[in-house]
């Protein structure tokens, strides 16, 4: 697929400097991009790299242009700009529609005419397939299933009995959806298994990563709302909730009943505690643990960054005497008062 210059400004609201005529046929590193490749500067750490890129166009801000004289597509986000053209340019081979012959399809299961059912897929009973929608190898779609319009599961996902995935979603390889939250009663020494009888309902326009898992809700749902974005070896606990455009890093643990606002994101290996409410807007930095609720909008952190060890080591001790630097501070303060009475009289 070629596409000029001129069509990709019009298409995606920018314009040109330089050659409008020029054929695009891929997307590239700024690096290694030729002459019939488009890349993209968002970041000035990146500008010096310009004048040795044999690109056919970079996609570039009008005051990043200024810096390269080649030919540019101006954009007032580059980054966004290039993610909707590597789009265009890379929308990846089309499923045939239709069931594998290998594929089990149970009793009144219904799948639109126009979805594609891959090798060794399991589609349970009841379950819907919308219009569009891709059923990758290996996967287990449960009884009572619904996936919405164009959504696809990559290859051996398992969507648990009952689950709901709306339109337009990407669920990544080895993800589980619907598997029984950790609930369970004590008996004494024993533990006694709680039914997790609710769903997962997920909604449209979400992207789950590979070997993410997200549990069923003990009564109600665990809700994951539209336009979320997961990266892969996340676990969301039972009934979470978790609001609209929402995006989460790798390796974040969120336990049960936590309710995350919407537009928030939360930094790789963050984890955040059961029965807390997180507010819109908020951003939580990596490897954070959030204890409490959030009320307000804004970035929170609680990590301690990677140093030399031995700095690192002399912080632990001072940690470590923090409270009898307290109770030595204390009894100043005590003495200090009693000087300052005595001087007065």
């Amino acid at each position: 697929m070629a596409v000029t210059l001129a069509e990709l400004a019009e298409r995606f609201q920018c314009r040109v400097r330089g050659r409008p005529e020029t054929a695009i046929t891929g997307v590239a590193a700024l690096e290694t991009a030729g002459p019939r490749e488009i890349t993209y500067v968002s970041d000035k750490r990146h500008l010096g790299l310009l004048p040795g890129s044999a690109a056919g166009a970079v996609i570039l801000t009008a005051a990043d242009a200024a810096h390269y004289s080649g030919t540019a597509l101006i954009s007032d986000n580059p980054r966004l700009c290039f993610a909707r053209v590597a789009a265009l340019l890379h929308p990846g081979a089309p499923a045939a529609p239709g069931v594998h012959p290998s594929a089990v399809v149970a009793a009144g299961a219904v799948i639109d005419p126009s979805a594609a059912i891959g090798p060794l897929a399991v589609i349970g009973a009841g379950a819907r397939i919308g219009a569009g929608c891709v059923v990758g190898a290996g996967c287990v779609v449960g009884a009572g299933v619904g996936i919405g319009a164009r959504s696809r599961l990559v290859s051996r996902v398992v969507v648990n009995d009952d689950c709901v995935i709306g339109a337009d979603c990407v669920v990544h390889p080895g993800a589980v959806i619907g598997s029984d939250g950790f609930g369970y009663a004590r008996d004494g020494e024993r533990w006694v298994k709680v039914p997790q009888l609710g769903r997962v309902v997920i909604g449209d326009a979400v992207e789950i990563g590979a070997n993410t898992t997200i549990d069923r809700g003990a009564l109600g749902d665990t809700v994951i709302g539209d336009g979320v974005k997961l990266d892969n070896q996340i676990q969301i606990a039972h009934n979470v909730r978790i609001g609209e455009h929402t995006a989460m890093a790798g390796c974040v643990g969120v336990a049960g009943s936590a309710v995350i606002g919407r537009r928030c994101t939360v930094g790789g290996q963050a984890g955040i505690l059961g029965h807390l409410e997180i507010a819109d807007d908020v951003h939580v930095t990596a490897a954070s643990l959030v204890a409490d609720s959030i009320t307000e909008p804004g970035e929170y952190s609680s990590t301690l960054k990677a140093e030399p060890a031995e700095a690192w080591r002399r912080k632990v001790v001072r940690l470590s005497q923090l409270d009898d630097l307290a109770r030595r501070l204390k009894r100043l303060e005590k003495e200090i008062s009693e000087l300052s009475k005595e001087n007065k009289t």
